[in-house]
């Protein structure tokens, strides 16, 4: 079906990123998958072409332009091409906008404009062994110490944790209100190489295996004060400000990789022959692929509404949900659905099909799982 929500100038940035991807990514995306992160040298190339930059301002390097469309187009490229951009989506997506957002003047001016170039890699620590979804839990604390916080704690499955060069943490700054759970955390950005904080082991995941994701731990890590994002104790505020473009960003994988999954086998069983004649030629086949691109529409129909309000800054928290529950959902059953078409060959790691297998099974988990956005619509219901 046609889309609209996209200008010409998207869909000239689209062919510079399908060139992009089929000359920097298809033929080293093997390597990385084996290496289990991609190189540093990466980030910067998607500098060079001014992607990294393109939501900071153009005094630091960047483009100035923050149209989350573009954004968009990145994955729905990569996902065409059957690959994945690493954790580039994570530091666009999801970390960028506090930097953005929350960043002083000084703040800016130290690391914006290697933000732009993709030389400095970042990551946001939420999650902690014992905290998931729960971010009113978070026990990492930080203590004010003179023009330092003292900070102390460990985090876990902190996407682009092993190359981070600059590490969003979320702290305690104040004793836990029985009265208000969320009050008291800060944001504060750790650097790569600040004595206490140590890099632990990269995750062995089931799926998106060119994404590292890693352990951090804080062992009384002097943080400069001057290092703090935005104002303290506000920290449970930005979060909730930002989860609404994350789950959105979650949303738009989801479709474009189910697109992919229909995509790959529409092209498999066209091919392949079972008892004499095309496997997309029995009517089981026809109807389970027929099925599966009805889905596919519905989420993107769903998903580039959703989109739309995120760009006029009028996408709720529980409108972002309801995209993000039912695209992942549906990514989940017609991934499904794709593999058994291809037999036995669906379970062999070469095929793409079992790689967007195993990736498509964290989309309904990680940003909020499946029953916390059900939780958050549920509200909305007045339930």
């Amino acid at each position: 079906m046609r889309r609209d929500i996209f200008t010409a100038e998207h869909e000239d940035f689209r062919l510079v990123i399908r060139e992009f991807t089929r000359r920097e990514i298809v033929p080293h995306y093997p390597d990385w998958e084996r290496a289990g992160q991609v190189p540093r040298e990466f980030f910067r190339a998607l500098g060079d072409i001014g992607v990294m930059g393109m939501a900071i301002p153009e005094e630091y390097g960047g483009s100035g332009n923050g149209d989350y469309r573009y954004n968009v187009i990145l994955q729905e490229e990569a996902a065409r091409a059957l690959v994945t951009m690493g954790t580039a989506r994570t530091q666009l997506d999801v970390i960028l906008p506090y930097f953005l957002a929350y960043c002083s003047g000084d703040q800016r001016a130290r690391w914006f404009p290697g933000l732009a170039a993709g030389s400095l890699l970042t990551a946001i620590a939420m999650t902690e062994p014992g905290t998931g979804s729960d971010l009113a839990g978070i026990r990492t604390s930080a203590v004010r110490d003179g023009d330092c916080y003292v900070l102390t704690g460990a985090k876990t499955f902190i996407t682009g944790g092993a190359l981070a060069d600059l590490v969003i943490v979320v702290a305690r700054t104040s004793d836990p209100d029985p009265a208000d759970r969320r009050a008291g955390l800060t944001l504060l950005v750790v650097e790569d190489g600040m004595p206490g904080f140590t890099k632990g082991r990269k995750l062995d995941k089931i799926g998106l295996k060119t994404q590292d994701t890693a352990e951090l731990s804080f062992d009384g890590v002097r943080v400069p004060v001057a290092n703090r994002l935005g104002e303290e104790g506000a920290a449970f505020g930005y979060l909730g400000h930002n989860l609404p473009q994350e789950r959105m960003t979650i949303a738009v994988g989801s479709v474009a990789q189910a697109r992919a999954a229909l995509d790959a086998t529409v092209a498999y069983v066209s091919q392949r022959r079972v008892f004499g004649t095309a496997l997309g030629s029995f009517q089981n086949t026809k109807f389970e692929l027929a099925a599966v691109a009805a889905e596919v529409e519905a989420g993107q129909a769903l998903l580039d509404r959703a989109l739309l309000a995120l760009v006029a800054g009028e996408l709720t928290g529980a409108d972002a949900a309801v995209a993000k529950l039912f695209c992942t959902e549906m990514q989940a059953r017609a991934v499904d659905r794709c593999l058994q078409l291809f037999g036995g060959y669906g379970y062999i790691a070469e095929f793409p099909i079992a790689r967007l297998y195993a990736d498509a099974r964290v989309t309904r988990i990680y940003g909020g799982t499946s029953e916390v956005m059900k939780s958050i619509i549920s509200k909305s219901l007045g339930l």
